[in-house]
């Protein structure tokens, strides 16, 4: 199986230039015309995307996952959206727990 094209879940603080594409949740800090700032708890990152009109939907503190590809910039890293997910309904504390056990089991 071919594993190139998959996303790599991170955290904002882990993300590298070296990375290709990557998915991350967190809450929507800032919205603009065609960027969005998120806020994982680790760190912040500004997103690009080209549907003005998915940016129209979404709200502040709203928790949002996204895939993406990795933009370097001077100094930082950016990041343009291939696919922005609402989270609204998303029970993160059930995740979480889900994701312990997985990283004790080693899966």
């Amino acid at each position: 199986m071919d594993f190139k094209n998959h996303y790599i879940e991170k955290k904002i603080s882990d993300l590298d230039e070296m990375d290709s594409k990557v998915r991350i949740m967190g809450f929507l800090v800032d919205k603009k015309e065609n960027t969005i700032v998120l806020d994982d708890g680790s760190g912040k990152i500004k997103i690009f995307t080209d549907a003005t009109n998915v940016i129209d939907n979404l709200n502040i503190n709203q928790f949002v996952r996204i895939f993406g590809s990795i933009i370097p910039v001077e100094n930082d890293i950016e990041l343009r959206a291939d696919i922005i997910q609402d989270l609204s309904g998303f029970n993160i504390d059930l995740f979480k727990k889900t994701k312990e056990l997985y990283n004790k089991l080693e899966v």
